[in-house]
């Protein structure tokens, strides 16, 4: 399976639901860890990386 690409200030759609209602998410950091900001309700999660690409479905916007 390819690694999947995402890059700083992406808009990507994960997996599941925010319990807001929006499936849209803005990378604000990325390293070892990576934060995304949720669209609807500007929520931020910091996830592992590791974690972060098994839960990304796809990048929206680039």
């Amino acid at each position: 399976m390819a690694e999947k690409e995402f890059a700083l200030h992406d808009v990507v759609e994960m997996k599941k639901q925010h319990p807001c209602g929006e499936n849209r998410w803005k990378i604000i950091r990325m390293g070892m860890d990576v934060r995304i900001k949720c669209l609807g309700c500007q929520h931020s999660v910091m996830l592992p990386r590791k974690e972060f690409t098994k839960k990304l479905k796809k990048v929206l916007e680039a």
